[in-house]
């Protein structure tokens, strides 16, 4: 029984790091050279998403005249309570989107739009009619912009608009209403372009998405950019081959757009329906080795004329996202533990609501697990020690059969006689691993849980811990952890024979070395239920009585002397 338990929790910890081995999401490949992505000719749109035309650098002598524009390119500024945003007058699009509140690398606040692409790749709320002339002069355009910055206080702020016209009746117009809602990292965009009196559609391009483009902690834990989106009840991920194969993907969609690993820009279709267009994209790392690259997926979604947009820039928070639309949780991949993880999420953060750490919370959570699996560990032990009392007549049994083959009708009478002393001593063989076996989705759980909850990346506990969602840098808590768990397996009650209990003793090296590279939140977890699991032996073997033995000479050895005639 113990040698199967062993096994078990040694698969199941195969699969789980085999899943993050191997089906995790991995970087995006970009196409053939030479065969870009093209769009299904039965989904027309204005223009690819990817790219638009490199903006001319001056007005050419035959180009209309500005007559409502800028004087210069320059930077506006716009500052919520969450975010700092910058727009540029050329073009009037997005070159900044910074997050107050989470830190990259270089400690200074992330910055989701990536820096220092190439000039023909769009910028968020780039526009793209389909018309490459148009798109040419409207991103070489110098917008007049409704403020010389902007400071949104709440969500009842004046938005900030941007206008163009020119001689030749071409107009533009731009509008960004920021906390959309009342929530932060949340817009309304609104846009329009005339032409001779008529307003054609067009895309809002998106550019390449989301942040960094590559992983800059040294994580195991990291996603690449993916295509997402969801129609409220699924939630659907693309990969570089998906989206080759199918640029364009359009219907009643709840949101889409493009997601990492702890973060999501998105347009929300309250109620209309969506069309977005992806292309995958590799770019060089700013300042890397040559075949350093980063992961981008460049996109773009259908828009009207003075239709608003609603779009959401920002962190993955579980009850932000919830808050603003309650599909939008999908974006958070927590795996098939989902039912489990969300609620562990929930209770974790309660804690965190009185403890003010995210590590002391992950203890006192743990804690508060292990007391509500205490009973159950309690009649676990003591069934192990009932299991230690029987074993004479178990071996006894044993030896009585042994020379049957396990084919022969004769051996299987060995277990109808087993289970039946089992019953006569009031023993569940099945219940000394259950509660270890109850542990694996708990445990599980806490591993998706600490991999994707933004609520836990760069959290510090204590000292050198400086990242829950990162392994231990010294590896000291993988190692308490191994020595609590070879500390537990030595006290623990056993039935095994010698080279059972041998295997047995090196679970703990197994499980030490699997550890070493797990986020530290995981290991601390672990570490403390080890701690609790042998303050409760050590209880349960001071106090609980020890079970009465059985008779002096086992009934399975005297039906053996019996039938052997020396009694």
């Amino acid at each position: 029984m113990e040698r199967r338990v062993f096994l078990a929790i040694l698969l199941s910890f195969a699969v789980l790091f085999g899943y993050q081995a191997f089906f995790a999401p991995q970087p995006i490949e970009p196409p053939p050279r030479g065969a870009p992505a093209q769009m299904p000719q039965s989904a027309p749109a204005p223009a690819p998403a990817a790219t638009v035309p490199e903006p001319e650098p001056a007005p050419g002598p035959d180009a209309p005249q500005p007559l409502v524009a800028d004087t210069e390119a320059r930077d506006i500024v716009v500052d919520t309570e969450t975010v700092r945003a910058v727009f540029n007058t050329r073009g009037a699009v997005l070159t900044s989107w910074k997050l107050k509140a989470y830190l990259g690398a270089d400690g200074q606040p992330l910055d989701l739009v990536p820096a220092e692409l190439p000039a023909s790749e769009a910028r968020p709320f780039s526009i793209i009619t389909g018309d490459a002339a148009v798109d040419r002069r409207l991103a070489a355009a110098l917008f007049k912009p409704s403020a010389e910055s902007l400071t949104v206080a709440g969500p009842d702020a004046a938005p900030l608009e941007f206008e163009y016209r020119d001689a030749s009746g071409l107009v533009a117009r731009k509008q960004f209403l920021f906390n959309a809602g009342g929530y932060p990292y949340a817009m309304q965009v609104s846009a329009a372009i005339e032409r001779d009196g008529a307003k054609p559609p067009f895309q809002f391009a998106f550019g390449p998405s989301l942040g960094t483009g590559y992983n800059t902690g040294g994580s195991n834990y990291y996603y690449p950019p993916a295509a997402i989106y969801s129609d409220g009840s699924d939630v659907e991920r693309l990969d570089a081959g998906d989206i080759t194969a199918q640029p364009r993907y359009q219907g009643a969609f709840r949101w889409a757009g493009v997601s990492d690993h702890y973060f999501l820009v998105a347009v929300l279709g309250q109620g209309q329906p969506i069309a977005v267009t992806f292309t995958p994209l590799m770019s060089p790392v700013p300042g890397g080795a040559p075949d350093a690259m980063r992961t981008f997926v460049s996109w773009s979604a259908d828009a009207a004329p003075d239709v608003p947009v609603n779009v959401f820039y920002g962190p993955k928070d579980f009850d932000l996202l919830k808050a603003v639309d309650g599909s939008l949780v999908r974006a958070i991949d927590f795996g098939i533990f989902a039912w489990l993880i969300v609620p562990l999420l929930t209770a974790l953060k309660w804690v965190h609501g009185y403890v003010g750490n995210w590590g002391w919370s992950i203890i006192v959570l743990t804690l508060l697990i292990n007391a509500a699996m205490a009973p159950l560990r309690h009649k676990s032990l003591v069934s192990m020690r009932k299991m230690q009392k029987l074993q004479p007549e178990i071996k006894a049994l044993q030896k009585r059969y042994e020379k049957y083959k396990m084919t022969d009708p004769e051996r299987q009478k060995m277990n109808t006689e087993m289970m039946a002393l089992y019953r006569e001593r009031g023993v569940n063989p099945a219940s000394g691993c259950l509660p270890m076996l109850l542990t694996m989705p708990v445990l599980f759980a806490f591993y998706s849980m600490l991999s994707v909850a933004i609520e836990l990346r760069g959290a510090p506990w204590i000292g050198w811990i400086v990242d829950l969602s990162d392994h231990d840098p010294l590896y000291i808590t993988p190692l308490l952890m191994g020595g609590t768990m070879f500390w537990q397996q030595y006290i623990t009650p056993t039935t095994a024979d010698p080279v059972q209990q041998k295997m047995m003793l090196l679970m703990p090296a197994v499980f030490m070395v699997m550890f070493l590279w797990a986020p530290s939140g995981l290991v601390l977890y672990w570490l403390f239920s080890n701690l609790w699991a042998i303050g409760q032996q050590m209880v349960t073997n001071r106090f609980v009585e020890p079970v009465p033995a059985g008779p002096s000479q086992p009934p399975a050895v005297r039906r053996v002397k019996r039938k052997g005639g020396k009694q």
